[in-house]
């Protein structure tokens, strides 16, 4: 198992390395994580949701994402309350203080799955959540080492370098934990290293000599990866140079809670895009496009977006001739009305949208989810995503399609809408962007003329690539994979 020191540490990608590492060598190794939170999912084959991670650490390791690779997946709708999924599938919404007298029942879901993985697969590679020395949580923890307890599992402590603090941090996370937890880490491994390796060597040194336990590794800072997001949005958004006219300009407001921000990935990639992520209090810039994320709470991010100033924003942005894409969430946005009459995302009721498409969203109790391909109404240029969306949306805007998409007996279906004058496209489909054509059709679209095809999918298993090199550079696979071979 691996465990980190705080949230962001870097569990994520370095289980998403070893599960290559080890396919590499032959090894049949399945992803797990126990309790995740997070607003990035992924919808699997076997028709469920799990966190974004889990999808990716899957493909590192040669599989088909799975609903048991992450059993309790949490998608916060409020600072205190989320939505509950268990097996891929919601069954309850739950503020703090619930969802912590229902862990029993969500650590059943948790033990089921792991042994199913157990039973499936040579090794499996467990991801912590957060930190195991937060000490509020420790009862009934299904997460770090509430888990690892209970199945008996070796854990490696992972700190990031970069931020600052790191000795503290993997003493200090030592010194939290009860004496039977301390003994379960077997050592640590250090990310995010930037440096002259000789100088941080006597802290190495002075670090093992007061824990007992080993360094299994440094790992260096990689540049330029390209890896799916498990939450936080990229903090830095540094803007590409380029002549005017060279670049796309395209700006997405950070509403409270943006959904599948992953779906930008290909932009954030594209070395003719200049992608920015707009949050609140910042000033609106010029842009060729803007484009509306999905949302885990469509009225309340619309009363955010409202009290920023976006709606005169992107009535001006309109008149100016720029192009605007809403996302799920964000298609919904679009429309006329939003109605969620038994307070699934919410308070009861209903809300205006922005009125540019004509179609009005009731959400319902059923999640839609599931796994598509198609291709643009416009273009001939294949699309392959995913649905996670509550809404049913009707009206007289979705008679001329933004999509279609095959619906499985020959035949397609539409989805999502375009506007009159063609400077709106709405589409329910995450990772619209993600097939290079499709992508370059939609920037063409937005202006681009020369858009040039950037295969999002290469990208990322190059990054996972790097990322399992550097760790079989860097770490002593032998010493710390060595419980596994007991």
């Amino acid at each position: 198992m691996v465990q980190g020191t705080t949230s962001d540490a870097g569990k994520s990608t370095v289980v998403a390395g070893l599960c290559r590492v080890l396919a590499r060598a032959g090894t049949r190794v399945a992803p797990f994580k126990p309790q995740n939170m997070a607003l990035n999912s992924a919808v699997t084959a076997d028709g469920g949701e799990i966190g974004r991670a889990q999808a990716l650490q899957a493909l590192a390791a040669g599989l088909a994402p799975h609903t048991d690779m992450n059993p309790v997946l949490l998608k916060p709708s409020s600072d205190t309350g989320a939505q509950v999924i268990i097996h891929g599938k919601a069954r309850l919404d739950l503020d703090a203080r619930a969802y912590h007298a229902y862990k029993p029942e969500a650590m059943k879901a948790v033990l089921a799955s792991h042994e199913r993985l157990a039973q499936a697969y040579d090794v499996v590679l467990v991801e912590g959540a957060g930190s195991p020395a937060e000490i509020n949580l420790r009862d009934r923890d299904i997460a770090n080492m509430g888990f690892a307890e209970r199945v008996d599992c070796p854990v490696v402590l992972v700190a990031d370098i970069d931020r600052g603090g790191v000795f503290a941090h993997l003493v200090g996370t030592l010194d939290c934990l009860s004496e039977s937890e301390r003994a379960r880490v077997t050592g640590f491994i250090i990310n995010r290293f930037r440096g002259d390796i000789g100088l941080l060597e006597p802290g190495l040194d002075w670090l093992e000599q007061r824990t007992g336990k080993p360094v299994f590794g440094v790992l260096p800072y990689l540049h330029g990866l390209h890896l799916d997001a498990e939450d936080a949005i990229i903090g830095a958004q540094v803007g590409k140079r380029g002549e005017p006219g060279q670049l796309l300009r395209v700006i997405v407001p950070v509403v409270p809670r943006i959904a599948n921000h992953t779906d930008f990935d290909a932009l954030r990639a594209h070395p003719q895009v200049d992608l920015r992520f707009i949050g609140p209090g910042m000033p609106v810039p010029p842009a060729d496009l803007v484009i509306l994320p999905g949302s885990k709470s469509v009225r309340s991010d619309l009363d955010f977006l409202r009290a920023n100033g976006w709606e005169p924003a992107l009535r001006r942005h309109l008149r100016y001739g720029g192009k605007l894409i809403g996302i799920c969430g964000g298609m919904q946005m679009l429309g006329r009305r939003v109605h969620d009459p038994d307070g699934r995302e919410g308070p009861a009721g209903s809300s205006d949208g922005l009125g540019l498409l004509d179609y009005e969203t009731t959400l319902a109790a059923d999640k839609q989810l599931r796994q598509v391909t198609g291709q643009l109404a416009d273009a001939n240029a294949r699309v392959r995503g995913y649905e996670i969306h509550l809404g049913v949306t009707t009206g007289a805007g979705l008679a001329r399609p933004a999509l279609w998409l095959d619906s499985g007996d020959g035949k397609v279906r539409p989805d999502g809408a375009r506007s009159d004058d063609d400077q709106v496209l709405a589409t329910y489909v995450h990772g619209v962007f993600d097939e290079p054509a499709a992508c370059q059709a939609l920037l063409r679209w937005a202006g681009l003329e020369a858009a040039e095809a950037v295969d999002l999918a290469a990208l990322r298993e190059a990054s996972i690539g790097r990322l399992a090199d550097s760790m079989a550079a860097h770490l002593d696979l032998d010493a710390m994979l060595a419980p596994l071979r007991r």
